[in-house]
């Protein structure tokens, strides 16, 4: 059986996991790219990632190097996994070592601050590859449940269903499950929007208010990011599915979450610049939401939640202000 070589770009928690999915079915061949040389060493010698996934053990199988002309050599499949604001420099430097009739798969949550665009976006902009070469995949995945192989589920998506069920394919194993969708719009502004209202239920955990109110944020903050969604062309299906309502449960309550940790910290009183210098890997949601609100005004989609998130960010609210919803509109259907 010949093997489907895959490269996976970025070795951070999330990077290394999705490489552990991928490598775990056996019939992909994978190698990671790891900026870091330690790193490398660390994966290749004790199949190890102390930094970001510890006491994981990786696959033998699974191999990293700090060339990028080596790990994309002969890549039917690049998975990038680096964070969203340096995907554009990372991929314009990358360009011309991708295989051309390889496929692009985002495992990336964020919209990049100067343009709004998507990651799907961003790739086909630099890398000039045709959207049924690129797919996103996004669901309910913490990494380190994942990596200890808890079973989970996620959606590959893209304008190609040949292409979403190839990397689904590549991205199922016994106790990781990939499904497909087309919705790359609505699958990709799931996992990007849910971050925004884990911070929002991070911040009144930290000020130490209950599950009404955090119960109530999740709810309208749903219905909101519903909303904005399927003002930019989503189905009102994907949001409710496992790229929107699942993401949005798994990323809200998890100590696990790193969007949900910053929260927490702006809760308790830390400031945005404590909360960054704080915190080891990237919480996408913090960079997101400027960019989101600068959309949603666009398209004029009210966000109060996302909007009192941003005050909070900004220090113009304190924590214990910050509200459910500051709408008058009815709940259920209509309301959404």
């Amino acid at each position: 059986m010949s093997l489907t070589k895959i490269a996976v770009m970025g070795a951070g928690s999330w990077g290394t996991t999705f490489a552990k999915v991928l490598s775990d079915n056996q019939e992909n061949q994978v190698q990671l790219w790891a900026r870091r040389e330690d790193v490398v060493e660390e994966i290749n010698n004790s199949h190890r990632n102390g930094d970001y996934l510890p006491g994981v053990k990786l696959p033998n199988a699974l191999m990293a190097s700090s060339v990028v002309s080596e790990v994309l050599d002969g890549a039917a499949m690049v998975f990038l996994a680096v964070p969203s604001q340096t995907l554009r420099s990372n991929l314009e430097q990358w360009a011309a070592l991708l295989p051309k009739n390889a496929i692009l798969v985002s495992l990336m949550k964020g919209v990049e601050k100067d343009t709004g665009l998507r990651m799907s976006e961003v790739i086909a902009q630099v890398t000039g590859f045709s959207a049924d070469q690129i797919a996103v995949v996004s669901g309910p995945n913490l990494s380190l449940e994942i990596a200890a192989e808890q079973p989970a589920a996620s959606v590959a998506a893209s304008a190609s269903a040949a292409t979403a069920a190839k990397v689904a394919k590549a991205s199922t194993n016994g106790y990781f499950t990939t499904f497909t969708n087309k919705d790359v719009i609505g699958t990709e502004f799931g996992g990007i929007l849910k971050n925004l209202i884990a911070v929002a239920i991070g911040i009144v955990n930290g000020v130490g208010y209950g599950e009404n109110t955090k119960a109530s944020i999740m709810t309208r903050g749903l219905a909101e990011i519903s909303r904005f969604a399927v003002a930019y062309g989503a189905k009102p299906t994907t949001m409710v599915g496992l790229a929107g309502l699942g993401d949005l449960i798994a990323t809200s309550e998890s100590p696990l979450s790193r969007n949900h940790r910053a929260g927490e910290m702006l809760g308790k009183g830390y400031t945005l610049r404590e909360v960054l210098k704080r915190m080891s890997q990237t919480a996408e949601g913090l960079s997101s939401v400027a960019p989101i609100l600068q959309l949603a005004a666009a398209k004029g989609v009210s966000m109060p939640i996302v909007e009192q998130v941003q005050m909070v960010l900004q220090g113009k609210m304190n924590p214990r202000d910050i509200a459910p919803h500051l709408t008058h509109e009815t709940d259920g259907p209509q309301g959404e």
